[in-house]
Parts: C-alpha cells; structure tokens; sequence
C-alpha cells in the first residue's frame, strides 16, 4: 500500500467514525415481542431509526420504500429510517393487527390499548411466552440522538444477513432487554448505539456498498483535500477561496468540483458539519450559546442562533428544552 492510499484510507476510516459518533441514543425503546403466526404489527411510532432482529421464528419487512417485502430469518438485522411507518409481518399478505403508536403505545386498528394485556415481563409482550417467534426491536426517540449527516447516509431499507455482520452482539442485547436493573436506560441505549455501529460498519465494509457521495469524495485527491480540512476544523474561518489555495486549485474549480461530487456546495457542507456539532454541543449540561457559537465557527450566540434555526426549524433554547442538555 502506497503511502497515498494509507493516507486515504485513514481520512474514510475518520469520516466513518465521525458519522457513527453522531449516534447517542437517550431513552432509547427496547422490545422483546413473542409472536404466533398469523400475526402483523404495523410501527408508526415516528421514531427517526429503528432496527429489528429475528431471534426466533422469521418475518417480513414490508415498507413503503422498499420494491417488495423483505424476509429476515434469525440473526438477519434491519435498520428502518423514519419515520415513515413500516410493517412486521409473519406473512406479507397478513394484515396488521396492532399498531405501535408515539409515546411507546400499543392498540389495536379500532384504538384499543393493548399494553396491560399483551404483557409478558420486563420490555416483553406477546401472547405466550412459549410462541415460536421471537422479534428484537429497538428505535432511537429524538432526531438530535443522530447526526444529520448519518440519517443521510442510511437508505430508507438497510438488510444485513447473519453472515454479513457481528451478530454475535445479539445474545448480549436480547439478554441486557429483558433486566429489570439500576442504570438499565443507560445500559440498553448504549447497546442500541453499539448495534447500530455494528450494522453500519459491516454495511460499509461490504465489496457492493454504495456509501454517500460526501464518502466516496474523500478519496478525491482535491476534495478529499477539503473535506478533510472542513472536518478536523469546523470553527475555522473557511472561505471557498481559503479552501481552493489548500487544496491547490482555482476557487471555481473547487467549487464546481466539490459540488458535483458532494452534492452541495463547500460553504453549505460546513453550515451543516457545524450545526451538528452544535446541536451536539448544546447537549452538554454546561455548555453556553456563546462558548458553543465559538467553537463550531459562529462570531456569537445571535449568529449561531441564526444559522441553527435556518438548517434545524427551532432556536438552539428550543432545542435545548426538547432535547434536555444532560
């Protein structure tokens, strides 16, 4: 390996992790679901990400965006991104029965609450405990749990087979559900983080992926230039002008360059690294507008707030008090 492709390889390696890390589940929602065909649930919780795995029996995906149904068999994982709402199902053809609604309910199609009933232990429903499917679920509650840029990356469908991950991490979560523990929260939405990784990295990893634009444009000996620069320093007071004489290259030939293999322009590409790593910032229990503004690049609060509300819909105190700075 030549020292450039040592070198590219290391600025996907960081660029990967620098998405991953924008996966911090809080209150994350766990559910173990014992199940006898026929059976269907159709999750309209609204949650931004969700994934579900087969520990028992197998099912069937069915999702708006997905050309036809997807079978998962044990060990089989799928990561849905919301919150369009999506089905489980013994059957494609069987009709949903209970509905998964925001706020962690469960009813039936008529609005029945079927929480009480269908109760078999600690994050666990179902019917009998002895049926012989048994469904993972987990799902992300908050939008500012995950990165802008990750939700991007995802397709609204992603399926890996048993083969094609780590799946050995499945009986520590299907064991850590079930805990009725001090700290579990905590436990199990570090877990949901570390599945997610999980998944992503092998997804990545695999010959036929086709990663996003902004990721295969590292490795462009120009843009990968700049890309690199955006993400190491994201407070930096970065002109098209200061990137292009970085990278070598004429301010119009960086522009058009990066544009056309990211997707967006340089200027626009930084709004957004900076205000997820804002919003990221925001969360910390001590963290200021002002101390925040400085580091992702804005001269001051009123700056920072401009921007935030531009590119998320809500002031950073808006989204502070959604979110809780903890």
């Amino acid at each position: 390996m030549t020292t450039a492709e040592a070198e590219t390889g290391d600025t996907l390696t960081e660029a990967l992790t620098e998405v991953l890390s924008g996966a911090r589940a809080r209150g994350g929602l766990f559910h173990r679901a014992v199940l006898a065909p026929p059976w269907a649930v159709r999750v309209q919780d609204g949650a931004p990400l969700s994934l579900a795995c087969m520990l028992r029996g197998a099912g069937w995906v069915l999702h708006p965006a997905a050309p036809q149904p997807v079978r998962i068999a044990p060990g089989d994982v799928v990561v849905l991104r919301g919150p369009t709402p999506y089905v489980l199902a013994d059957d494609p053809a069987t009709e949903p029965g209970l509905l998964i609604q925001p706020g962690d309910c469960c009813t039936t199609p008529d609005g029945t609450d079927m929480c009480e009933k269908l109760a078999l232990g600690v994050r666990t429903w179902g019917r009998d405990a002895d049926d012989p499917t048994v469904l993972l679920s987990g799902n992300y509650q908050l939008h500012g749990d995950l990165s802008t840029r990750l939700l991007d990356t995802l397709p609204p469908v992603l399926v890996l087979r048993e083969g094609e991950w780590d799946a050995a991490v499945l009986p520590l979560v299907a064991t850590e559900v079930v805990k009725d523990a001090p700290g579990q929260q905590l436990v199990l939405d570090r877990l949901l983080d570390l599945l997610l990784v999980s998944v992503l990295r092998a997804w990545f990893a695999r010959p036929q992926a086709q990663p996003p634009a902004w990721y295969r444009a590292q490795s462009d000996p120009v843009v990968g230039v700049a890309l690199r620069l955006l993400h190491e320093h994201p407070g930096h007071g970065w002109t098209v002008a200061s990137l292009a004489a970085e990278a070598g290259v004429s301010r119009a030939g960086l522009a058009r360059r990066f544009t056309g293999l990211v997707g967006e322009p340089p200027m626009t590409y930084l709004a957004r690294r900076r205000i997820d790593l804002a919003a990221r910032l925001l969360r910390e229990p001590d963290a200021t507008l002002a101390s925040v503004a400085r580091r992702v690049g804005y001269a001051d609060g009123f700056a920072l707030s401009t921007a935030f509300k531009r590119l998320r819909g809500m002031s950073p105190a808006a989204y502070r008090a959604e979110h809780g700075a903890r």
